[in-house]
């Protein structure tokens, strides 16, 4: 037990100390069982064959490349690869009647944990990835004219398809396309 705790209890009778002293220890135990498995699926992510095909894209490491292939599983069961930014949630609410036809914010319909990480791995290749490339100026032209965090969810849904093709013709990212 941490001195934080100790310090934090020692005034406490010797239930009270008793039971936060099992939570503790449970809470220790938890934590090194997480540490261990995320160890293991990094290791088995850096081995699949998919995996290391997926971080070839910018931006996407391996614990995104795991999380998108978990969430597509079967690259084939989406007739185009266009499909997968809606399954994933990434396109916009649409309202059509009669004349009108309004686009609203992204759905958000699919998987939250892939489309977070889509989220993120976007923002690092907007950001930080220091190649240029089509489909960063794309999104950085974007980012001008309607805000960054507009143009990170258009990459995202961008980088959702090419990921899917990238799947199923099992090739590499492909910078100057």
């Amino acid at each position: 037990m941490s001195l934080r705790i100790e310090k934090a209890i020692k005034d406490l009778d010797e239930i009270s100390k008793a039971s936060i002293g099992a939570l503790v220890c449970s809470l220790e135990a938890i934590e090194k069982s997480l540490e261990k498995l995320d160890k293991m699926l990094l290791e088995q992510g850096k081995k699949d064959e998919d995996c290391k095909l997926l971080t070839t894209a910018p931006g996407v490491g391996t614990i995104v490349a795991m999380t998108y292939k978990a969430t597509v599983d079967n690259p084939n069961r989406f007739e185009r690869s266009s499909t997968v930014g809606a399954y994933m949630g990434l396109t916009p609410r649409q309202y059509a009647s009669g004349e009108i036809d309004r686009h609203g914010s992204i759905s958000k319909m699919g998987p939250m944990e892939c489309r977070s990480m889509l989220y993120e791995a976007a923002q690092v290749l907007l950001t930080v990835s220091k190649k240029n490339f089509k489909l960063k100026s794309w999104g950085l032209k974007l980012a001008r004219k309607k805000g960054m965090k507009k143009a990170i969810v258009a990459v995202a849904r961008k980088l959702a398809v090419i990921m899917h093709r990238m799947l199923i013709n099992k090739t590499e990212f492909c910078y100057y396309n």
